[in-house]
């Protein structure tokens, strides 16, 4: 009931084109039998983080809808809330991403635990990943079935790694994610500080990419080879700005995307602390938005 209520709420206040399911990327290894609390002035903590083969023995492919049931109620309650009149989108983290809080253990400037997992432990680091990958294919299907009208993977750490690296442990999980899915539903991908992906993912059978704030539009478009759907990329902090200049900023940026094949958002989560009429502004400068 929360949950749906969370995800209504800004489209009864604001109105957008679609809305996004409240849901945490947490739920996954939470699922696959790893602890996963919320601390207050920490945020994730995994109390028992997978650092070796060992470790991995206990985690599991869960029953979707034994595990993680709540989560198609949750979509039933908001499908009727949203009664067929805008998209609900339903989303999930990144194996690679998800990785990354199940070896650190929390949030960290460069997990560097979890690289260091990868790196000395390869083969069960890409157990770990295949694993996430199954569970995360299996819920996504569910998530559509519920009822869900597209579906996001937000890789928040791909940047961590070098291209080469990210190939390895991230972006080829993703792709059997998007193979899978793709059938299904419109696959959004995102991975932030990932540009250097930007030309694998567009050829990848995804509908469209998330661009975050350090790739500009120019190069976005170049990147991908202009015939794909962008989507993003205000930075989210800009949002501290005065409204006045938020408004004169997502005009810019809707002007530099082009207002075709293009979704106007942020260009990776909001954060908890922004005024409420700095997000208005944002939202009413796209709708006010004509191209000049």
């Amino acid at each position: 009931e929360l949950a749906s209520e969370i995800t209504v709420q800004p489209i009864r206040r604001y109105g957008m084109d679609a809305a996004i399911l409240f849901s945490d990327l947490l739920v996954i290894p939470q699922a696959m039998n790893i602890a996963v609390e919320m601390r207050p002035d920490i945020g994730p903590w995994l109390p028992n983080p997978i650092r070796s083969q060992k470790d991995l023995d206990s985690v599991i492919v869960p029953d979707i809808h034994q595990s993680l049931g709540y989560v198609m109620e949750a979509i039933k309650m908001t499908k009727e809330k949203l009664n067929d009149e805008i998209p609900l989108i339903g989303f999930a983290g990144s194996p690679w991403t998800i990785l990354c809080y199940c070896v650190q253990g929390q949030g960290s400037k460069n997990f560097d635990k979890a690289k260091q997992f990868c790196f000395t432990q390869p083969v069960a680091a890409h157990e770990l990943l295949q694993k996430i990958t199954d569970t995360t294919i299996a819920y996504l299907k569910e998530k559509v079935a519920a009822g869900v009208d597209a579906v996001q993977v937000f890789d928040s750490w791909g940047g961590m790694l070098s291209p080469v690296d990210y190939g390895e442990f991230s972006w080829q999980y993703i792709q059997q994610i998007i193979d899978a899915l793709k059938d299904h539903a419109p696959v959004i991908a995102f991975g932030k500080g990932c540009w250097f992906a930007l030309d694998t993912m567009a050829k990848s059978g995804a509908s469209a990419l998330g661009i975050d704030w350090t790739c500009s539009a120019q190069n976005a478009r170049y990147l991908t080879g202009g015939n794909i759907t962008l989507q993003g990329n205000f930075d989210p902090t800009r949002l501290f700005s005065p409204p006045k200049e938020i408004k004169k900023q997502v005009k810019q940026m809707i002007d530099a995307f082009g207002k075709d094949r293009y979704i106007v958002n942020l260009g990776h989560g909001i954060l908890p602390n922004i005024p409420i009429e700095n997000a208005a502004a944002f939202i009413e400068a796209v709708k006010e938005y004509k191209a000049t």
